[in-house]
């Protein structure tokens, strides 16, 4: 049913435009009020068939292409034209579905794992949250988080879309490395933070420049260690406030330099966040 996949549409973030028929004179195929919703590659329910259900779905997924966002009115005539004589005409309603904001793979489901999930779900973001142990995922998790257990993390990269925030913050330094060198190979994602030390980071570094496969522009890409400097703090909820907010810095203004002060972190978000975090610990 068109109601169930546009219910999954909001939870993963795909894009769909919702055909509506809004009105019909003559004979018509189906009555005012039929709906389908078209995809990039699938279609849910029917209005009626035919040529006229053939250019409804060719014109719904132009406006996915062309990444449309306002709801659009079409007219057809039932004519010879279509090749349907059923003598009437038809209106339909094509409204594109707004897809979220911004995508995030968080890598680890540890303490801080669970923090960043707790302050970033309430954001305009679809997340989806890797590890491969399967015991540390809550029972329940919001609507726009998806779990993904994996044996090896690192392959999930493969199938993250473009421009993705990555987010490293798992338990193990040599598969956070993993992570981090696959996702450099991907070369398509938004940002790359990794936790850690400077240490780290320098070992991280120095690890990439050896291997030889990685441009200097490539390396600066990762940004270890990860989160807003100003907001400081070393408990996972913290460092998942400060984590969000140089990522809420990218999405809602600029980068910059990657070695200066994160800049353009809407502030309203950051309350957002507080707010949420202190929600949470009142529970």
């Amino acid at each position: 049913m068109w109601i169930d996949a546009l219910a999954n549409l909001q939870k993963t973030g795909e894009s769909g435009v919702l055909v509506t028929i809004l009105g019909s004179a003559g004979s018509a195929p189906r009555k005012s009020g039929s709906k389908m919703l078209v995809t990039a590659d699938q279609c849910f329910d029917t209005i009626g068939g035919g040529q006229l259900e053939f250019l409804l779905i060719q014109k719904a997924r132009e406006l996915l292409i062309s990444d449309h966002s306002e709801p659009v009115l079409e007219h057809f005539p039932l004519g010879p034209k279509l090749g349907q004589c059923c003598g009437g005409s038809v209106s339909a309603l094509l409204e594109p579905i707004a897809t979220c904001g911004f995508r995030i793979a968080l890598f680890g489901a540890g303490h801080v794992g669970h923090a960043l999930v707790n302050v970033l779900a309430p954001l305009d973001c679809q997340i989806t949250w890797i590890d491969s142990r399967a015991e540390l995922f809550p029972e329940e998790i919001p609507g726009n988080v998806q779990i993904c257990i994996s044996d090896q993390p690192e392959l999930e990269v493969e199938n993250l879309p473009e421009d993705t925030f990555v987010l490293v913050v798992t338990h193990n330094h040599q598969l956070d490395f993993a992570i981090t060198e696959a996702t450099l190979k991907h070369d398509n994602s938004r940002w790359l933070g990794v936790i850690g030390s400077e240490t780290k980071a320098k070992r991280f570094r120095q690890r990439l420049e050896h291997k030889g496969n990685f441009s200097q522009a490539q390396i600066e890409h990762m940004r270890c260690p990860v989160g807003l400097e100003s907001i400081g703090g070393r408990k996972p909820a913290e460092i998942a406030i400060a984590i969000a907010a140089e990522i809420l810095s990218i999405q809602n203004g600029n980068r910059g330099d990657s070695n200066k002060k994160r800049e353009g972190i809407a502030w309203q978000d950051l309350k957002k966040l507080l707010h949420s975090h202190e929600h949470e610990v009142a529970k």
